[in-house]
């Protein structure tokens, strides 16, 4: 922990009045990936810091795919920097399903509404209203921060932050430790307990497409060498197929502490049982408890009275830390014989400990703000820039704080219509961010 004298104060509210207005003008620049490159959000984002006096660079890896770079100077240089990084990328939005302009970053009914509300541009303006009021108070953290705001996490990082991993590590290589989105927001049990749950773990993943070759005919024609048919019974049996429980070191430590402050008795060993007494968070344990494979892409055929002679299926497969080699040798017996599998994408599982000054100085930060509130781990069923970053040996934590309602589900608000965030958590998660960076 930090012995800084500016560590033990209360954070500046300056940070939180301009959390609200930074988060609207960002979600007004249109980043959906692949369509609407970063570049002008990475240039926002750089005269937002050159405003405040602090440098930075922005890198391209193919035109107008852009990242911002920029190092705080801390007090300390022999101690290694904290990375701080944050995508600028989202995933596309149909007006036509919203009920607001999802890019029009509108503060409606006490919260900000649009695309990237919570993912993940939230956490970028709360980062930028905290680092741009020390610059202009003065304030030095004790070490150095590195801030990398992203592109193209939405779509594995291939242009964003695998790019940069590859090919600027010298930007990252003296970091040790790094904090980025979907953890330190509440989750809220039995009536006023509030979790925070923060991310000390995610799941690999494994894109892969399967391809069926058959014999084509005429659709009025007994057929039984039938592409479509081959390729529906393989994506059926791995749509429903339940992978065995595997509980990692982080489920198991998060499943400790919720038996401990819920009450609930809860088998360390296999959860599902205490899944319907869970509520809200059921989906997210069940989703870390267990490798998955789930269907979303359907591609055959050209005209009615035609049978094709190839059939393809995108599945979404997540491993578990430790158990990706079991899901890809299961999904293999899945297909069975006369289909192929290509693999589209595949990242790493990323997992570390629940311990340290870093996880001290997260929860102090948090119960600061909310003394009754309860820091514990998670494993996100996601995933995050961490898969790169933490190929340069950096612990990658998910810290984004946020105080949210009980009412408000969170979770749905990820790629979902009529993302929003409430004002009241970007105060709360600018106040702790502050907090945390001052004593870390």
């Amino acid at each position: 922990m930090s012995d800084n004298p500016e560590a033990s104060q209360g954070p500046s509210s300056r940070a939180a009045d301009e959390v609200v207005s930074l988060l609207s003008d960002l979600i007004r620049i249109n980043t959906s990936n692949p369509t609407h490159p970063e570049r002008p959000a990475a240039e926002w984002v750089a005269e937002r810091l050159d405003e405040v006096g602090i440098e930075s660079t922005i890198l391209e890896s193919e035109p107008g795919r852009a990242s911002t770079i920029a190092r705080v100077i801390g007090r300390d240089s022999s101690r290694p920097p904290l990375l701080i990084h944050g995508h600028l990328d989202v995933v596309p939005a149909d007006a036509r399903e919203w009920s607001v302009d999802p890019f029009a970053g509108e503060v409606r009914d006490e919260h900000v509404w649009g695309r990237g509300a919570v993912d993940m541009k939230d956490m970028d303006a709360m980062t930028l209203a905290v680092i741009r009021d020390w610059a202009r108070t003065g304030v030095q953290p004790d070490r150095d921060i590195v801030l990398a705001f992203v592109a193209d996490e939405e779509a594995g990082g291939k242009l964003g932050a695998h790019w940069l991993v590859d090919n600027h590590p010298d930007y990252f290589a003296d970091c040790t430790e790094a904090i980025s989105e979907v953890g330190g927001f509440s989750v809220t049990v039995g009536g006023d307990l509030r979790l925070y749950l923060i991310q000390t773990a995610e799941k690999g993943i494994g894109w892969l497409k399967l391809r069926a070759e058959g014999r084509p005919g005429h659709g009025s024609m007994v057929h039984h060498d039938n592409a479509v048919t081959m390729l529906a019974r393989a994506v059926t049996r791995i749509g429903e197929h339940e992978f065995p429980v595997h509980i990692t070191p982080t489920v198991r430590e998060f499943l400790k502490r919720l038996s401990d402050v819920t009450g609930l008795p809860i088998d360390p060993d296999d959860p599902t049982d205490a899944l319907p007494h869970l509520g809200g968070m059921a989906r997210m344990i069940g989703a870390t408890i267990r490798n998955t494979a789930n269907p979303t892409m359907l591609e055959a055929g050209y005209k009615a009275n035609v049978i094709p002679s190839s059939a393809e299926a995108i599945i979404d497969t997540r491993f578990l830390p430790g158990y990706e080699q079991e899901l890809f040798d299961t999904i293999d017996e899945l297909i069975g014989d006369g289909i192929s599998r290509e693999v589209i994408t595949r990242d790493i599982a990323v997992e570390t400990d629940f311990d340290g000054d870093l996880v001290d100085a997260m929860a102090a930060a948090l119960k600061a703000e909310d003394p009754n509130g309860v820091p514990m781990p998670y494993l996100m069923s996601g995933g995050t820039d961490a898969k790169s970053f933490s190929q340069l040996g950096i612990r990658c934590f998910g810290f984004s704080p946020l105080m949210l309602p009980p009412e408000l589900d969170f979770s749905s608000l990820f790629h979902g219509i009529d993302e929003r965030v409430p004002v009241s958590a970007l105060h709360f998660g600018t106040r702790v961010l502050d907090r945390f960076l001052r004593s870390c």
